[in-house]
Formats: C-alpha cells, structure tokens, sequence
C-alpha cells in the first residue's frame, strides 16, 4: 500500500461566544449589494468672525431609508470616526447618493490615512445645502438634507437616525454606484 502523507488543516477562525467569526462575517455581509453615499456636514466655525467651519464628509454604504412618516434615514458611524464625533455636536448634515460616474469621490472619500477633508472638497462640483449648510454633490442621483432624531450605540458603530428636511433629484437618471464584494460596482442594466 502506498504511504500517505496527512492532510494539513488550517486552524479555523476563532469564533465570537456567539459563533461568527469577524472573518465569517464579513465575508457574508460582504455578499449583500450596497448604494454608495457620500455624507457630509460643516464644523461649526471656531470663531464668530463670519467664516465657515470645514466641510467633513466621508464615504458609506451603510444607509439606508427608516420610515416615510416622518421621512427617517438612517448611517452607520464608525464610533470614534471623524463624521461620528461631528454628528455627536453638529444635528444638520447631508447625503448625496452617488452616481456610477462618481467612482472617484467614493475613493477618495473612504481612504484611511487621508488628506484633509479641505483638499478633498477642493475641486468637487457641490453646492451648499439650503437647510444644513452641507455640500451637496451635483450629479447625484439623489441629495438629503438631514437633522439627527436619534444616535444609536451598536457595537463598534454609532447608528444616526436623521430626519429628511429636503430631497432633490439632481442627475436622476444616471447609473448607481454600489458596493459589492469589497470592490465599487457598476449596476448592469
């Protein structure tokens, strides 16, 4: 009989006491399809000279729609982020919901590490939120203005729940961006 060489296992991921893995997880929700948004709000101004405060904003694909009566949307934060610890002070901010042209400014906006929010802003085409006084991005598929109702803490995440104060329709007919596999996706249509 010919000798037979033993099978190397690879140690299994270590489970949560609940059983998942952070890499079981996220390869499951890594499976479900996302729209991409870019949420944004203005610091208040450090003086009360007359000038604004920084534009902030930051790429996400966890956003979602709550309720039509009152119209409620809802992000997640990662706790501790820049945005999080913005809509912890500032009630007003914005979403623009990205269109598959604007791969660039997911990118940008989601990179760790990144150059001040100023630059990133620097030559994106935007006009200035009525209501909050955010960017929102021209070429959307969709902009909201927002005011936070409620700020939820789940986990390593902070859920903000934000009242819709206005909705506009500025590039309605273009393509979506999504997310899907931990890569930006075009729809196919």
């Amino acid at each position: 009989m010919p000798e037979t060489t033993p099978l190397t296992t690879l140690p299994l991921p270590t489970p949560h006491p609940e059983g998942v893995s952070n890499d079981e997880f996220r390869a499951a929700m890594s499976r479900l399809a996302a729209g991409v948004c870019l949420i944004t709000a203005q610091e208040p101004p450090l003086t009360d000279d007359g000038t604004r405060g920084e534009d902030v904003g930051m790429t996400a694909t966890a956003f979602m729609s709550v309720s039509l009566e009152p119209p409620l949307v809802l992000v997640s934060l990662r706790e501790g982020s820049r945005m999080d610890d913005l809509l912890a002070e500032q009630p007003l901010w914005a979403v623009s919901v990205l269109a598959d042209h604007q791969l660039q400014v997911a990118g940008r906006f989601a990179m760790k590490g990144r150059i001040s929010d100023r630059l990133l802003f620097a030559d994106l085409a935007c006009e200035r939120g009525p209501l909050s006084g955010a960017p929102l991005l021209t070429g959307a598929l969709a902009t909201l203005e927002c005011r936070t109702e409620n700020r939820v803490e789940a986990g390593d995440h902070t859920l903000v729940v934000g009242r819709v104060l206005a909705a506009a329709l500025p590039s309605p007919d273009s393509a979506p961006l999504t997310y899907f596999r931990g890569r930006y996706r075009h729809l196919a249509g």
